[in-house]
């Protein structure tokens, strides 16, 4: 476990060319509601997993029948393409065009269900570890499936050179130097799950545990929670510490590459962060921490056996509030309100 204080915080951009996250809550919602009728999910009030007065879990294992929260970001970004053509989408509306991505997990699947909705075409590079169940949750979206690369890096190389190559609409979740405007538009979709959040605590919470891989849920939270609730919650951002970019990065003053071997926390593995959420962060932020796998896995049976399994990228931070360790070094006490995001479905 490593703790760091965010030096930066409600300061300026620590990347100045990057944007910082949209807060644009009413686009978002007006979009959603219009053209992906992604119905609300629950805030669970989660009792006996820690001792704090409320460990309130915002549960998106059911969004939009794609079992994560990343259902809200690139089917947003392609919902918005066709709101441009059509006052009224459907399957009909973007004939022609193909949209390009590399996942590892749930990204990909929202990336092809928007496609499908929209009459597009979707094309997914997945590295060679992937497991072949999840090329056919894909294929069941009506995506491509095309296997290239050792890793997941290697993969998004491929299909970027793809988009030049065939003129498709290269659609990442993570952003980088001369490429933020599609996820600026993606990240302004999971807003709609924290504005859910915040019509749904009963008080204001006094900590926001946000588990994070490049950072955009982690980004786009913090930045709406900001507009609500101020200052008033202690913001701390969870990472594995075998890729701890979003740390590495606020230790340094810039963004930097944090190499370290393979974690359990495959969604969470994320090596380099998203410029645009790495902006948000240093601003929103209080506190980096980084867990162990172990730290994590060992409590996702605790949260099975609450109602609420998911993996331990999914779980991140539940587990990090569950420890006694961790609530010590970050104060919190047996009369927090804690909020947590549930970011994806058991496996």
């Amino acid at each position: 476990m490593k703790i760091t204080s965010n030096p930066y915080r409600a300061g300026q951009k620590l990347i100045e060319g990057a944007p910082f996250p949209s807060t644009n809550v009413a686009r978002a919602s007006e979009l959603i509601a219009r053209c992906l009728s992604a119905a609300e999910t629950p805030l669970r009030d989660v009792q006996g997993l820690a001792d704090v007065a409320n460990l309130w879990v915002k549960d998106e294992r059911g969004r939009m029948g794609l079992g994560s929260f990343k259902a809200l970001g690139a089917a947003y970004v392609i919902a918005r393409h066709a709101a441009e053509i059509a006052e009224t989408p459907d399957n009909t509306t973007l004939p022609g065009r193909t949209y390009v991505t590399a996942s590892a997990g749930n990204h990909g699947l929202s990336v092809a269900s928007g496609a499908r909705r929209f009459g597009a075409d979707a094309v997914v590079y997945i590295a060679e570890t992937v497991p072949e169940s999840f090329a056919e949750r894909l294929r069941e979206q009506g995506a491509k499936v095309v296997r290239e690369g050792a890793d997941y890096a290697a993969s998004m190389d491929a299909a970027s050179n793809a988009a030049q190559d065939n003129s498709w609409t290269l659609l990442s979740d993570s952003s980088w130097e001369g490429y933020f405007d599609l996820p600026h538009i993606l990240m302004e979709g999971y807003l709609q799950m924290a504005a859910e959040a915040a019509r749904q605590c009963p008080q204001v919470p006094t900590h926001i545990i946000l588990q994070a891989g490049v950072g955009g849920m982690a980004g786009a939270v913090a930045a709406y929670a900001r507009t609500v609730w101020g200052d008033a919650p202690q913001i701390i951002v969870v990472e594995p510490d075998a890729a701890p970019a979003l740390q590495a990065s606020i230790e340094a003053g810039a963004c930097v590459f944090a190499d370290g071997p393979d974690s359990v926390m495959g969604r969470l593995d994320c090596k380099e962060p998203s410029l645009i959420a790495l902006n948000g962060l240093a601003r929103d932020a209080d506190r980096f921490l980084t867990l162990s796998d172990a730290q994590v896995t060992g409590h996702l049976p605790a949260m099975a056996a609450a109602g609420i399994a998911t993996t331990a990228s999914g779980g991140a931070g539940v587990a990090a509030v569950m420890n006694s360790e961790v609530r010590r070094a970050l104060g919190i006490g047996a009369d927090a309100r804690v909020l947590c995001f549930l970011s994806e479905i058991a496996e």
